[in-house]
Formats: C-alpha cells, sequence, structure tokens
C-alpha cells in the first residue's frame, strides 16, 4: 500500500496536537488518532451533567510556552486565558491565609502571621525568579547527551554550564538545594509559618508519589513557579470555556496548517519492518502507513502495548520498563447550586474566584502522604479546589457552579484486599467529608458528583497508573533521562519512531513544550522549515 502520510501522530492530547501543528507548518502531510471521542487527552472539556462543563482532569494553566501560544496564534484560535488570583487556605482554628496576586495585600497578610515571614517573602519571590531564569532556557532546549563527543552537544553542556557558572553565588546556593532538597527542608529556611510553608510545599508534591518532605521535591515546586502567562512567572489561570479549550485552539492551529484529525481511532500496535516504523494498526484492523510515527502517549502504551518486544533492545526495554508511574492523584468535580460557605471568611467573596487550599500545615500534608505509603488513599487528603464558572460563567447554569477538587493522595496501587471500583465513592466521600470541615454547608448544595480515581485515569485517559504527567516528575526522570538514559532526545531505538509527550523533556502540565520540541527534532531528521 502507498504511503499517504508524511507523519502519523498517535494521541490528539495538547502536546500530540501541538506536534501536529508545528509540523504541518513545515509543509508535512499529517495525520493525528485519538482513541477517545474528544480531543485534548487530559487536558479536556466535557459537560459531564447537563448545563456543567468540566475540565475534568488538569484545571488551570499556567505552563503553556509563550512561543507556542506566538508561533500558533492560539488566542486567533480561541484561546483566552483568565487570570486565576491567589491561593486561600481555610484554617481549622478558624483563621486563614489569603495571598493574593496584589504584593501589598499578600505582604500585609503574611506579616498578620508573621512579619519576618513577610520580609522573607519578598526575597524569596526574588531568589525563585533567579532560580527561573536559569531554569527556562532549558525548558526551551533538546537535553544534550553527556556521553556524546559531538562539539554541538558539548556545547549545549558548555551554555548551562556558563549559565551557572555566571549565576551569584547565592543563587548557585539555592539552585543546588533546589535540586536535591525536600520542599519543605526548603521553605523551612526562609519561612516560620507553618501554613504558609505547608501551602507553598503543595506545589513540590503535584503529580510524584512523594511527601513534602521527600527530597527533590524542591525542583518539582520550581517546576510548577515557572508558569507564565503574559510573562509573569507564577501567574495561573483558566482558559475560558475550560481547559478543552486550549486544546481546541491547538488543534483548530493544525487543521488550518492541513493536519488530518480523526477521534474514536484506537491505535492496536506500530508497524515495525526491519527496525523501522512503518505505520499504525488501528484496534477495528485497519492499517494505515507513514514515513514517521510520532507517539505522544507514554512509554508504557508506546513500547509495551504496542510494540512487540522482540523489535527493542534488552537494554532499552530494561530502562523502560524501571520508568517509574505511580499515579497519587484524583479529581473530584461537583456541581454545585450555591457557593461553599467558609466558616473562616462567610459568605461569597473574592477569595473563592482563586485556588482554595486545604493544606491547614505541614503535619497535615505529611499525614496524608503517610496514608498513600501503606496503600491507603488520604483519609485527610490535601485538596486543590477552584471554583472557575465564578471568573466564567459559560460552564454551569445561570446561579449554579461548578467546583473542581484535586485531590492527593489516591495511590494507584491500594492495599491488597482494597480496589479502586469498591473504594471509588469512598474516596469521594472523605473529599466532600474534608471540605466541610471548613465549608459545612457543602453537602448541602452539591447536585452531581464525579469521582476520578487514578484507574480511571488510566483506563479512560491512558495514563498508565493514573499519572497525570506521563511519569514522575522525580530528578533521576528529568532532563536527559526522561524517559530513559540515551533516548532524551526525542528519538527511540525504532527508526522514524519519536516520542512527543509529558514523558519526555521538560515532563507535564499544559506546557506543549514536548510537543514543540519533538517537532523541531523531528524536521531536521526529515527536512522541512521550523
Amino acid at each position: 500500500m502507498a504511503t499517504s502520510y508524511d507523519v502519523i501522530v498517535i494521541g490528539g492530547g495538547h502536546n500530540g496536537l501541538v506536534n501536529a501543528a508545528y509540523l504541518a507548518r513545515a509543509g508535512k502531510k499529517v495525520l493525528v488518532l485519538e482513541r477517545r471521542h474528544i480531543l485534548g487527552g487530559a487536558a479536556c472539556t466535557e459537560e459531564v451533567f447537563p448545563g456543567f462543563k468540566f475540565s475534568v482532569c488538569s484545571y488551570v494553566v499556567s505552563l503553556l510556552r509563550p512561543e507556542i501560544i506566538r508561533d500558533l496564534d492560539l488566542p486567533r484560535h480561541g484561546l483566552e486565558i483568565l487570570p486565576l488570583d491567589g491561593t486561600f487556605t481555610p484554617m481549622p482554628s478558624g483563621d486563614y491565609l489569603w495571598r493574593v496576586n496584589d504584593h501589598g495585600k499578600t505582604h500585609r497578610e503574611i506579616a498578620r502571621h508573621s512579619r519576618v515571614d513577610a520580609e522573607a517573602y519578598d526575597e524569596f519571590g526574588k531568589a525563585m525568579q533567579a532560580m527561573c531564569r536559569f531554569v527556562k532556557p532549558i525548558l526551551s532546549m533538546v537535553p544534550p547527551d553527556p556521553n556524546t563527543l559531538n562539539p554541538r552537544e558539548l556545547m549545549k553542556l558548555l551554555f548551562i554550564g556558563r549559565r551557572f557558572q555566571g549565576m551569584s553565588s547565592y543563587d548557585k546556593y539555592n539552585q543546588v538545594q533546589l535540586m536535591t532538597m525536600s520542599a519543605i527542608d526548603f521553605l523551612d529556611q526562609w519561612f516560620e509559618t507553618d501554613v504558609l510553608k505547608a501551602t507553598m510545599s503543595a506545589s513540590g508534591i503535584i503529580g510524584t508519589f512523594l511527601g513534602v518532605r521527600s527530597p527533590g521535591t524542591a525542583y518539582v515546586l520550581l517546576h510548577h513557579y515557572m508558569g507564565e502567562i503574559d510573562g509573569a512567572f507564577r501567574a495561573w489561570g483558566f482558559a475560558r470555556g475550560g481547559t478543552g479549550a486550549i486544546s481546541n485552539a491547538i488543534a483548530d492551529a493544525a487543521r488550518e496548517a492541513g493536519v488530518e484529525i480523526r477521534t474514536q481511532a484506537a491505535i492496536a500496535k506500530i508497524i515495525v519492518k526491519d527496525g523501522k516504523a512503518k505505520g499504525v494498526v488501528l484496534a477495528n484492523g485497519d492499517e494505515i502507513y507513514a514515513e514517521t510515527i510520532s507517539s505522544s502517549v507514554d512509554p508504557r502504551l508506546t513500547f509495551n502495548k504496542f510494540i512487540e518486544a522482540a523489535e527493542l533492545p534488552a537494554d532499552f526495554l530494561e530502562d523502560i520498563n524501571r520508568f517509574k508511574y505511580r499515579g497519587s492523584s484524583g479529581k473530584v468535580n461537583m456541581a454545585l447550586d450555591g457557593l461553599p460557605n467558609f466558616k473562616c471568611m462567610p459568605g461569597p467573596g473574592p477569595h473563592l474566584r482563586g485556588a482554595m487550599s486545604i493544606s491547614p500545615s505541614v503535619e497535615y500534608m505529611e499525614r496524608a502522604y503517610d496514608d498513600a505509603k501503606y496503600g491507603n488513599f488520604s483519609r485527610r487528603p490535601y485538596i486543590d479546589m477552584v471554583i472557575p464558572s465564578l471568573t466564567d460563567p459559560s460552564v454551569a447554569p445561570p446561579g449554579k457552579h461548578v467546583l473542581s477538587c484535586f485531590v492527593q493522595y489516591a495511590p494507584y496501587k491500594l492495599r491488597p484486599g482494597l480496589h479502586w471500583d469498591t473504594e471509588k465513592e469512598a474516596f469521594g466521600d472523605t473529599v466532600v467529608n474534608t471540605i466541610a470541615e471548613y465549608a459545612p454547608n457543602i453537602k448541602d448544595i452539591i447536585l452531581h458528583r464525579q469521582v476520578i480515581t487514578p484507574l480511571d485515569l488510566e483506563r479512560e485517559w491512558g495514563l498508565s497508573e493514573g499519572n497525570i504527567f506521563q511519569g514522575e516528575l522525580s530528578l533521576e526522570q528529568l532532563f536527559f533521562l526522561r524517559p530513559a538514559p540515551g533516548y532524551a532526545r526525542f528519538r527511540t531505538p525504532i527508526q522514524n519512531l519519536y516520542m512527543c509527550g509529558s514523558a519526555t523533556h521538560p515532563g507535564g502540565g499544559i506546557m506543549g513544550a514536548p510537543g514543540r520540541l519533538a517537532a523541531l527534532e523531528m524536521l531536521k531528521d526529515l527536512g522541512g522549515a521550523a
């Protein structure tokens, strides 16, 4: 059969769509195949209950690369980001911590808890900006191979070394600490207020099976600190219409460039002949051929499910089998008849327009992890809540609201005798009961509830073990080690087969960088203007 496409992209998540758009803009004939009925992967919007539109999995945006927004002209395709103002943390004592985007107000609020911390907060912000500036170019860089003698690769290593050398000794010290310390140990050096450290440390555990005291979580904190909206570090927001609007804007840009997109087109197998990828077999038996295959799904699906083990080098397969997923988070989405009423700040107000964080103390956060270590979901979990309908009324009927709860910990592997199919509703009840301790009216205003476990994320969204980043963002799985040593440059041991999802550098979040970087590398091999 004659080749009908230059590239087939497996998976219509946001990275796969970015990958396809860049390839098509360079003149390639591209087909995207998505297993689900809608595009976006985990960055999707679905009307789960009539009139209520949920950002079912990923729910906030900050890491989407500015160059992708610019190159694909996403605002013209309908992308609109609405700012998320601040983080509100209720406390059992009846007090609260409320940090907002207004610097003066946040300074006064932290000073209410600790004058020392209010001063330190400014210094911390400056230090983290310096760290972000150091790391930012690495997000747009194809990881160099440290074993190479290729002068171009050595220049990349030299570039990183020179940037590090150019930092002040103070910033160098902070950078090394960030790469090695736990989120709490790092924050302990700056702050004394328990609730402040607990809430800030939460960014260090997202997408990992680690606790706030586990080494390496300080880097994950930085990874989430690097969010950019309009060039401002640490700016988070909602996409109008939900996170699916981001994926749809990218898909529109891709279609405009000539990409063909098919949904409900599940892959059964990647066709490999003589060590080269030649095409794919769909679940319905159809065969589609292309010069090149680009997989935006995770390594377990790509190499363990879609390819015969005999086609892959044994050492590579060993590394892929060692790659850690260990999903640890779940989602509870609720359709509400009103707004939650917090005991510490009753009534509606601007505190409900930002993130609401159930992270009252460092001990609370660590105990939540203790449950997970022994195969239980957290009895008192860390919960990050947002009510996007306050900022974007289009996602709920008039007077009604959507509440999105990101929850940790919900370990994929429960202890013997427990299974997610039977524990699912108990997990949802735990989340509601935990919120009710701070906002007692929550149980009276829930109209509908959707509970998503790590097993659901695996079954429905193809995320192995329910890891939202297609693999943990732990130090041994970053940069030139992601997803395997020697294979961090988006190429694989199979000729003409590439990886372009979150399991590659620079990792997860609604970032798009893996899709873009993979496309640029593919075009070097395939020929075509980037």
